[in-house]
């Protein structure tokens, strides 16, 4: 086998960004995935109270939420399209355009976490608000480290790696991921 078939099926079968990311996801999806099904294991046998509590969410804010996360995973991965095209001004226009939106969901993230925490909802006042601040606190610091990837990426975008690139778009998406896991899980499954 010559090396440029060596390459192509290295290439056909290796995952957009590397093993390692995928690897990550793959434990960071199970680990969420684990504590929602914990979150509706305990709502089930308590429906009341948990309804109750929910009750309190700002869906508002979840749903623009969603909605701004949702918008910066689009512009990374149109990012990385222009990216593949050697077109650098548009490129970094998307990949700005993904840093803000990123920046939108914690703003408006810490507003609703100010607003709990003002109305003395906190990780003590009931399992449901302890599942909240956890699942939702553990998704926003992954958040800040993705925005920090995308910001390196920023920083170094005439010379980053297409692999680097694909990772750090990688774990953004799964940010994505695990917001459409939590959305619907924590504000709107009645």
């Amino acid at each position: 086998m010559n090396q440029n078939n060596l390459e192509t099926n290295q290439t056909m079968w290796y995952p957009p960004g590397g093993i390692l990311i995928w690897m990550i996801v793959l434990v960071e999806i199970l680990t969420f995935c684990l504590g929602i099904g914990s979150l509706l294991y305990d709502k089930s046998k308590d429906l009341t109270t948990f309804s109750f509590m929910q009750s309190h969410l700002n869906k508002t804010f979840a749903f623009w939420n969603t909605v701004f996360l949702l918008t910066s995973g689009f512009c990374i991965a149109i990012a990385v399209f222009y990216k593949t095209k050697n077109k650098l001004n548009v490129f970094t226009f998307y990949l700005i355009t993904s840093i803000l939106f990123g920046f939108a969901f914690l703003t408006l993230k810490f507003y609703e976490f100010r607003e709990k925490w003002m109305l003395g909802f906190d990780l003590e006042t009931s399992n449901f608000f302890s599942y909240y601040w956890l699942l939702t606190g553990f998704h926003y610091l992954h958040v800040v480290v993705g925005i920090l990837i995308l910001f390196i990426i920023y920083l170094s975008r005439k010379t980053i790696t297409f692999e680097n690139l694909e990772a750090g778009a990688v774990f953004w998406h799964m940010c994505d991921l695990i917001w459409l896991l939590l959305y619907p899980a924590l504000y709107l499954i009645q």
